[in-house]
């Protein structure tokens, strides 16, 4: 029930954000990954629980892909970039892909230099 919940009401906030409050996709989702940014900053910073920091960062995910989401395959005229949705999920795809292997690539360079005991 909390996913469900924080995936309807997360989407419907992030494109409430963008379209009824002005601010545009770009602009929304660029409040959302700094509220995010703000999260993780309280995770080394502060003393506030780690689930309540967990639960915080992961609603916050769902307005910032309805905001990104929205950017990629809205109109020109509507402040998006009109990929369509295809191309949006190729590139969402290949933008994870490409992440994924750096992380896995320098964390097998890190155990090359330093291996466990």
């Amino acid at each position: 029930m909390t996913i469900l919940v924080s995936n309807t009401l997360g989407t419907a906030l992030g494109d409430f954000t963008a379209s009824d409050t002005g601010l545009g996709f770009v602009r929304g989702a660029v409040l959302f990954a700094g509220l995010i940014a703000l999260v993780a900053a309280a995770h080394y910073f502060t003393k506030i629980s780690g689930a309540v920091l967990f639960w915080a960062a992961y609603i916050l995910t769902r307005p910032l892909g309805a905001t990104l989401g929205d950017t990629l395959t809205k109109p020109h005229t509507d402040g998006g970039l009109a990929l369509g949705r295809i191309t949006s999920s190729l590139v969402i795809a290949a933008a994870m892909i490409i992440l994924i292997s750096v992380t896995s690539l320098s964390k097998r360079d890190q155990n090359q230099i330093s291996p466990r005991t």
